[in-house]
C-alpha cells in the first residue's frame, strides 16, 4: 500500500479528526510525516498550477476548526481552504449543517504572501458568519465571487485589522490533488480538490 493510500485509510471516518482518538491521532501524525518524507514537490509556491483551486479538508488537528463543531445541534459540514494564487488570497469556508434552515456558514478571507519556497504568512482580512439561505450560499465558488464582488452579509461580516491575527503556513506536501501543510500555531491539515 503506497504511503498516500495509508495516510488515506487512517483519516477514513474520523470525520476531519473529530473522532479521532489519541492512538489514531499519533498514528495519522506518523503516517503524515512518512508521506512529507515522499514530497514530489520539495518547491510547492513554485507550483501555482498545482495550488490553486478549492481543497476540501480531510483531516486537521486544528482545535479552532474543529471547536466550530460545538454548537448546540449542529454540526460541522463541508471545510474548504480556496486558493486564488495569483490575487494572493486564501478564502476558508466552513458549512454548518443541523436543523433545517439554520444552516450555517463561518468564512475568513486571507492574504497570503511567499516567504519560501515552501511557507506562507498569512494575514487575516475579513470575517463573515451567517446562515447559509440567507446569505444565498450555494457553493465555494458562487461565495468567493460575491465576496471580491463587494457583497456584504448578514449578520456578521467585517473587517479583520488586528496585525496580531497573522500566522505562516508550511507546504509540506503537494501533489495534483492533495496538499498537506503545517501552521505557525502546530496545526496540521490534509485536503484534497
Amino acid at each position: 500500500m503506497s504511503q498516500k493510500a495509508e495516510l488515506l485509510r487512517a483519516i477514513a471516518g474520523k470525520n476531519r479528526g473529530l473522532l479521532a482518538d489519541e492512538i489514531e491521532k499519533v498514528a495519522i501524525l506518523r503516517a503524515i510525516a512518512q508521506l512529507e518524507d515522499l514530497n514530489p514537490t520539495p518547491n510547492p509556491v513554485e507550483r501555482p498550477d498545482l495550488l490553486e483551486g478549492n481543497w476540501r479538508l480531510l483531516y486537521t488537528n486544528s482545535r479552532g476548526l474543529l471547536g466550530l463543531n460545538q454548537f448546540p445541534l449542529l454540526q460541522l459540514g463541508q471545510i474548504y481552504q480556496c486558493l486564488r494564487v495569483d490575487q494572493g488570497k486564501v478564502y476558508n469556508i466552513a458549512e454548518i449543517v443541523g436543523l433545517p434552515l439554520l444552516e450555517g456558514l463561518v468564512s475568513v478571507v486571507a492574504r497570503f504572501e511567499v516567504v519560501s519556497n515552501r511557507r506562507v504568512t498569512v494575514k487575516f482580512e475579513r470575517s463573515i458568519v451567517g446562515l447559509q439561505r440567507f446569505m444565498g450560499y450555494k457553493s465555494p465558488d458562487e461565495m468567493i465571487k460575491n465576496i471580491e464582488g463587494g457583497k456584504k452579509f448578514f449578520p456578521l461580516d467585517f473587517s479583520i485589522e488586528n496585525r496580531d491575527r497573522a500566522g505562516w503556513l508550511d507546504i509540506t506536501y503537494l501533489d495534483e490533488n492533495m496538499r498537506i501543510g503545517r501552521g505557525n500555531e502546530g496545526s496540521v491539515f490534509v485536503l484534497i480538490k
